[in-house]
């Protein structure tokens, strides 16, 4: 195959805020207020939230004139990531070809690495610049990222439901009814919001969705070790699928022994970025199911650290955070590449409403995505979602 030769001309970034009536994780419970900058603190977890679908899309034109799209995590001030874009990593790739997507990503971590930028915004808005290059060569090659990537091995991937946004046990049991009826094996339920306690939200849900299907719990980092060993212990009782979070992520020797101390697996890995932040857990055992966020990892980093949980012999379960849809086409494309794959962590509450502003056929229903069709990513922002591009003051 000849080399592809379509230099990049122009890097562009927009901040897209789309409204919601209810925050992410369900409605504001007592002490919990938006502030002047459209953001909420969750008690349960002391994280901050936007009110709104907030995030980063990037746009990447080649000499061709064609465009590929990326998006990264932009939850909270995207006006960070979005200077990064702008001042650094977009003037520094101009005329470089997309085709060489590893490689420019190997040059931008470089150019910061020294001052101590191996992860956090950086890794963020490099992960997006990094998803629309592919695109880009996805486009030019007339093939799609998965190809890529060395090929896909499905075209739908099993999808478990996060969340369950509603004010009451009882009604987040309903909900969890509604979602099996619709063909979903797996449900996951927060911890952050469980104010009526995380054990008889666990035993509620059981009791209303039988032993068949798959139930998790996301921990929310708020537990020591000990105490989360002691909390799994019991959710065991109720067949739990997996634990995600249960500790600080910065608290490598409390996720393993937690991973050691209990009979289920263990999830980890939204908040990380690199193989080099994963490889220790890796070596620690520190969990058995690897939940890479390309939001913030790209498709590069992504893949490499989906090999790795491959080598180790771990499970991958993608997590998926606040989208227009951009990045989770990059994810569903990486994804169904990867071998041991039992489910993609589907945001119902995000990803259905926000369909309506990207182009293709990407999905997901009766349980499973289905991957979008198509050359790069398959998908593209739609020109309605631009009337939501916003400039924010700091």
């Amino acid at each position: 195959m000849p080399n592809i030769v379509d230099a990049i001309v122009r890097v562009e970034t927009f901040i897209i805020s789309i409204p919601r009536e209810v925050p992410y994780l369900g409605p504001l419970k007592e002490g919990e207020a938006i502030n002047e900058r459209g953001y909420l603190v969750r008690k349960g977890n002391r994280t901050i939230y936007p009110s709104t679908d907030m995030t980063l899309l990037v746009k990447v034109t080649g000499e061709s004139g064609k465009v590929g799209w990326g998006e990264c995590y932009g939850i909270v001030a995207p006006e960070a990531t979005k200077a990064i874009i702008d001042d650094v990593l977009g003037p520094v790739i101009i005329g470089r070809d997309p085709a060489d997507a590893v490689v420019i990503h190997e040059d931008l971590y470089d150019l910061m690495r020294v001052r101590g930028f191996f992860g956090g915004f950086y890794l963020d808005a490099l992960a997006g610049v990094d998803i629309a290059l592919y695109d880009l060569t996805g486009k030019v090659l007339n093939v799609p990222i998965s190809t890529l990537l060395g090929g896909r091995r499905r075209d739908t991937i099993p999808a478990y439901v996060s969340g369950l946004p509603r004010a009451t046990i009882k009604e987040r049991c309903d909900l969890a009814l509604e979602w099996v009826s619709k063909g979903y094996k797996g449900i996951k339920f927060a911890a952050a919001v469980s104010d009526e306690g995380i054990i008889a939200e666990m035993a509620a849900l059981r009791e209303a969705v039988g032993p068949d299907i798959d139930l998790m719990v996301d921990l929310h980092w708020k537990f020591e070790a000990a105490e989360a060993i002691r909390l799994i212990r019991r959710l065991e009782a109720y067949n739990l699928y997996f634990a995600e979070a249960p500790v600080q992520p910065e608290n490598l020797e409390g996720q393993a022994r937690v991973a050691n101390g209990i009979g289920v697996p263990l999830a980890l890995g939204e908040e990380l970025r690199t193989t080099y932040e994963f490889r220790p857990r890796f070596e620690a055992r520190a969990m058995s199911i690897v939940q890479p966020e390309i939001g913030h990892t790209g498709i590069t980093e992504f893949i490499q650290i989906g090999r790795m949980a491959q080598a180790f012999h771990m499970n991958t379960i993608p997590h998926a955070s606040i989208s227009i849809g951009i990045f989770m086409a990059a994810s569903l494309q990486a994804a169904s590449t990867l071998q041991n794959l039992p489910y993609h962590e589907y945001q119902h509450s995000i990803f259905d409403r926000n369909l309506a502003h990207t182009t293709g056929n990407m999905g997901c229903a009766q349980g499973a995505y289905l991957l979008p069709t198509g050359s790069g990513l398959g998908v593209e922002p739609t020109e309605e979602i631009f009337r939501y591009a916003v400039r924010r003051s700091i």
